[in-house]
Parts: structure tokens; C-alpha cells; sequence
């Protein structure tokens, strides 16, 4: 039996097993869309109900806003932000990290040691000359002393009676301990030096610093006011006055020292040397050379607690 079918408007559902037609929900459903007069088959969609002009499936607000924001390209603070952290370390990073730091460290001590000579590259050039002058002095007068040795060395080698020789030479070497620990008065060429410091801030490691200076230029024997310095002397400040091994020492300071003028005047005048500093404190100091400098403290020979002789 054939069933008598009338065309199907367009926007109409079509049943091809039964003419009575669907739900409107299921017909709704199912209905093709609907083509614009002159469109073939490749035409596009005809818009739901309900979407507004030019607005399609999926192009909401809310679809279009998060497609945006996903398209929006990040800033520069972002990335940057991205690039460090977490910190990505390579090997060949790390190795530059310490190579840049040791160039640093090393800036720094060339810079250090700038500053600490830059007393001597502002000098003047007499006083270069001068400091260079005592340089070589000190170092001639090693090599006496290299050289001395050497011949005594020699005499007892050769000496036919070396026990006279070595009693001859221990007595003169005791006379020279002697003068050095102070036991013995001593004369001899050298220089008097006197720091008046009244009314001035002039303390007990100014007269230290003298003291040094002057033993490096070699001085074999000082005296302060009515104290002798030796190897164990201490000084100290003690109610406004100095003490030199406990005891007082009163202004103005006489420092008498036996040893080459030549030597250890040039060594106090030296730039930023002791004389400079003295005078930056308004101290008032005088040098003179004499041919003949008496040093006549005496200090008493103690016999050591504790140190013995380690000669057989």
C-alpha cells in the first residue's frame, strides 16, 4: 500500500514512517537549518533563535572575553618576572658568577693597597730620595754585620789558638749584650730629640712609635728622660702622665739615642712618619746631632724564671 506524501514546507519536519508529526520540542530539535533564496548546499547556517545581529554559536560575552584575555599577549614585567624565578642556574653560569667575583675581590685589594701608599705618592721628591737613602742604609748595614760575622767565623777557623780567640770574642760580644739590656752605660754618636707637649694630647704609643722607628734604623742604645729602653721596656698611660716600665716620665721628653746621625734623623722626618704626627697633636719637636750622646741609665741584670741557655 502506497501512502500519498505532500512536500515538506521548508522549516518543517518530515516523519518518513508516520505523516503525524513529532513534539514541537523533538521538531524544534531536529529541524534542519534553514538556507537563504540563492544559497547551494555549501551555504552557512542560519542563526538561533534568540542570538542577537552578527553574534554566532559560541561568541557570547563571556566566550569572546576569555578568548581575548588567553590572545592577549603577557608584558614585559611578566616575562621578566617568568625568566627568573624559579632560578634556572646552568653550569656555565655559575662558572662566570665566580669568575666575576674573584675579578671583584680582586678590585678591591688593588684599591686597598692604593689608598695605604697614597702617604708615599703624595710625597715630595726629596723625600723620596731621603726614604730610599735610609732603604739603603739599612741594607748596608746588613751586610756589615753579614760581613762581620763572616770574619769571625773565619778568625776561629784559622785562629792557631781558638780557645783565646773564642774567649776574645765572647767578651766583646758581651759587652755589646751589655749595652743592648742596659746594664752597662754607653757613649757615641747619635742624636738628642725633645718633644715638648705641653698642652697637647701626646700619649704613651707616640713615644712607642719613636722608639720602633728609631730601633729600625739602628739604634743601639735609647734613653727616656732618666729610663732605659731595652728589649722588655712597656710603656703606658696612667692619669694623664706617662710611665715607661712603671715609672712617671715628665714633660718636655728628652729621647737621647746613640747610633748614626745620618740614619736616624732622615728615619723620624720621614712623610706621616713620627715627627708629622707629633706635630698634627701640636707638639713642638727639636732634633740634634752630637758626636758624642751619653746614655747612662742603668738597668739591673735579672736572672730569667724560666729561659736557660739551649747552648752545650
Amino acid at each position: 500500500m502506497t501512502t500519498d506524501r505532500t512536500p515538506a514546507e521548508p522549516g518543517k519536519p518530515t516523519d518518513e514512517t508516520s505523516s503525524e508529526p513529532r513534539s514541537p520540542e523533538e521538531g524544534k530539535r531536529n529541524t534542519p537549518p534553514a538556507r537563504e533564496p540563492g544559497e547551494g548546499s555549501a551555504g552557512r547556517p542560519a542563526q538561533r533563535s534568540g542570538d542577537g545581529p552578527g553574534e554566532g554559536a559560541g561568541d557570547g560575552p563571556e566566550d569572546g572575553g576569555e578568548s581575548a584575555e588567553a590572545s592577549q599577549p603577557s608584558t614585559g614585567r611578566q616575562r621578566l618576572v617568568n625568566g627568573l624565578w624559579p632560578p634556572r642556574l646552568t653550569r656555565a653560569q655559575l662558572i662566570v658568577a665566580l669568575l666575576l667575583f674573584g675579578l671583584g675581590l680582586g678590585l678591591a685589594i688593588q684599591v686597598r693597597s692604593t689608598n695605604e701608599s697614597s702617604v708615599l705618592r703624595g710625597a715630595r721628591q726629596e723625600d723620596l730620595v731621603r726614604i730610599l737613602d735610609e732603604l739603603d742604609n739599612r741594607t748596608e748595614r746588613l751586610h756589615e754585620e753579614k760581613q762581620r760575622l763572616e770574619k769571625q767565623q773565619t778568625e776561629l777557623e784559622n785562629s792557631s789558638d781558638q780557645a783565646e780567640e773564642a774567649r776574645k770574642q765572647t767578651a766583646q760580644k758581651e759587652r755589646q749584650l751589655a749595652v743592648l739590656a742596659g746594664t752597662v752605660a754607653a757613649q757615641g754618636p747619635g742624636i738628642t730629640m725633645k718633644i715638648d707637649a705641653s698642652g697637647s694630647a701626646v700619649e704613651s704609643d707616640m713615644l712607642l712609635d719613636a722608639v720602633q722607628e728609631l730601633r729600625a734604623a739602628g739604634a743601639e742604645a735609647i734613653q727616656i728622660g732618666k729610663v732605659r729602653v731595652i728589649a722588655s721596656t712597656y710603656f703606658s698611660d696612667v692619669g694623664g702622665a706617662v710611665e715607661i716600665d712603671g715609672r712617671k716620665v715628665t714633660q718636655p721628653y728628652v729621647i737621647k739615642v746613640i747610633g748614626k746621625p745620618e740614619d736616624l734623623e732622615p728615619a723620624l722626618n720621614i712623610p706621616g712618619g713620627v715627627v708629622q704626627s707629633l706635630e698634627k697633636e701640636q707638639a713642638t719637636v727639636s732634633i740634634e746631632r752630637s758626636e758624642k750622646i751619653v746614655v747612662d741609665a742603668l738597668r739591673s741584670a735579672k736572672r730569667p724564671d724560666y729561659a736557660r741557655s739551649s747552648s752545650r
